[in-house]
């Protein structure tokens, strides 16, 4: 098991290798589809959006109603290649990682390349057990987005595998 903290930096990303278990510490940001279209917009009308991509991973997530006493709600992995038409350009504006469940298309694989950038790849069906690694969570913008609003989300020993690395190695072609 990997140790990997946040931000990222070329560094760690080029020791990590498509497969490797990793366990993520630090903040991460959670959106989805219709934020990413928000965020990409606004990166194309040169506008600032709300927190620096550079060397952050955005993790593909809407989690659940939070119940009373815990910090999250179940918080699984959506599937990550709803986002693969705003990838690029949020690469290209510095996002370093990204963390869902899937295949990625060819256009996202040579943007992780061109940018050396790294998917991860987390449990699908495993919401509530994701959510014990997270520590802290707190709605940053879009909020009228609901579940899809961006989240500032700080995590300890988060799991994930790499999926795709900076080389473009990817599990699901192994």
């Amino acid at each position: 098991m990997k140790k990997v903290k946040t931000p990222l930096d070329v560094e760690t990303i080029g020791k990590l290798k498509a497969g490797d278990f990793v366990e993520i510490s630090g903040v991460i940001y959670g959106a989805r589809d219709a934020a990413h279209k928000r965020l990409v917009e606004l990166l194309k009308k040169g506008k600032k959006i709300p927190f620096d991509l550079n060397g952050q991973i955005i993790y593909y997530v809407g989690p659940t109603p939070t119940p009373p006493g815990v910090i999250i709600g179940s918080c699984g992995p959506t599937t990550s290649s709803r986002m693969d038409i705003y990838t690029p350009d949020l690469l290209k504006a510095g996002l370093k990682g990204m963390m869902g469940k899937g295949i990625r298309s060819e256009k996202v694989k040579e943007t992780i390349i061109t940018c050396g950038a790294i998917y991860f790849v987390t449990y699908g069906g495993c919401g509530a057990y994701l959510s014990q690694f997270v520590k802290k969570c707190e709605g940053i913008a879009f909020f009228e987005l609901g579940p899809e609003a961006i989240y500032k989300i700080n995590v300890e020993n988060f799991p994930a595998i790499v999926g795709i690395d900076s080389k473009g190695r990817d599990i699901y072609s192994f």
